[in-house]
């Protein structure tokens, strides 16, 4: 990493951002607080199984571990670049509940005294509208709410009612800098009907349609918040399927309005297993998926392809005033052991090359540098 990357210019904000953040099921078990591994899939019966398949897919882990060791080399990126901002998207419910939703096989919960392997990436806003929030159903939601909060992180996406899953989170930086989140689970992504918050009814931030009347008044409200200069506006969408690079065009068009409006700076996307294309679109910041970055996957067949087991962290710099991107750069890592290492030379070469392949249709171009980190190229 360079000297002049470590660098934050006078005005701007350093923000770090990445894909699903899943520490619950498998990793929940090798923390120091493992809850109930039961569960009620149609092949895995324990979420032990998932260490039990990663182990034979990579070796056995380390038998010393800590609520630190998921993070694995991440946390050194981190204390480098040390962002004014670190933003997640939490795909898991944090409860020891038992109350889970009917029908649904596929659950993850961690158990809430392993809410310290959160603080240890010193966290300070998760996005909770995705669609396992809810696994462990409203209990979950409770608990899930109220651990984040006792730990001092800010949720944001899901609430008690409407009014509080709509709210937008703030982190207050440096300098008076403020980065404020708005988060929307969308139905594409697997979110059912049924988890939207309502009036007096718990459930997460859900978004109905991808309609430019949606995206309007998203932007117009989060426009109408912003201060005169300082504020950075971040809108967090967990929106389309597992697999597959294409932006339809509905969601191009709804990433473009919201810029359009003049109230949002960063659009971040996820709920892909793998990333997927970047664009700057007038000066902004367009990510539409980013991947998983840690969970307990690495032992499953299938869709090698996509590289699932590839990740990255994203730091754009943002100027402060205007809200325009700055510079981007994005660190490779790779899930191994249950862990998040640094991206072998190869993992770097694809992550770069797929990309560039991805992003160019947007006219945004991809390369990897000297050091070995993804940036953006005129």
């Amino acid at each position: 990493m360079s000297a002049a990357r470590d660098a934050r210019p006078a005005g701007c904000a350093r923000l770090f951002l990445c894909g699903d953040v899943m520490t619950g099921r498998g990793i929940d078990q090798i923390l120091p607080h493992p809850g109930d591994p039961r569960l009620f899939e149609p092949v895995c019966g324990s979420a032990r199984d998932y260490v039990r398949l990663a182990e034979q897919a990579n070796g056995r882990l380390p038998s010393a571990r800590d609520d630190a060791y998921p993070w694995g080399d991440a946390l050194g990126v981190l204390d480098r670049v040390q962002p004014d901002a670190r933003i997640v998207n939490l795909e898991t419910a944090v409860t020891a509940s038992d109350d889970r939703w009917p029908g649904k096989t596929v659950l993850y919960r961690m158990h809430p005294d392993n809410v310290g392997c959160l603080l240890r990436a010193r966290l300070d806003c998760c996005v909770l509208a995705n669609n396992h929030t809810l696994d462990w159903g409203r209990a979950g939601l409770d608990d899930t709410l109220a651990t984040l909060v006792r730990a001092g992180i800010r949720p944001v996406g899901a609430g008690r009612d409407a009014a509080e899953a709509a709210a937008p989170a703030v982190v207050e930086c440096a300098g008076g800098v403020r980065v404020r989140i708005g988060a929307f689970a969308s139905p594409s992504a697997g979110v059912p009907d049924a988890w939207a918050a309502r009036s007096g009814h718990a459930g997460v931030n859900l978004l109905p349609d991808l309609s430019p009347e949606r995206a309007e008044a998203i932007g117009r409200g989060l426009a109408q918040a912003r201060r005169a200069a300082g504020d950075v506006n971040v809108v967090s969408l967990h929106w389309g399927g597992n697999w597959g690079y294409a932006a339809s065009a509905d969601e191009r068009g709804f990433a473009h309005r919201l810029i359009d409006t003049g109230g949002v700076d960063i659009v971040y996307g996820h709920s892909s297993h793998h990333v997927r294309g970047i664009e700057r679109y007038r000066g902004r910041l367009i990510l539409y998926g980013c991947g998983d970055f840690l969970n307990d996957y690495e032992g499953i067949a299938g869709y090698r392809a996509f590289r699932p087991d590839l990740a990255l962290m994203y730091f754009p710099l943002v100027d402060t005033a205007s809200g325009a991107l700055c510079d981007l750069f994005m660190a490779p890592m790779q899930i191994r052991q249950l862990s998040v290492r640094r991206a072998p030379d190869e993992g770097v070469a694809w992550l770069a090359d797929t990309l560039e392949r991805e992003s160019a249709v947007f006219g945004t171009h991809v390369c990897a540098d000297a050091t070995g980190m993804l940036t953006l190229r005129d």
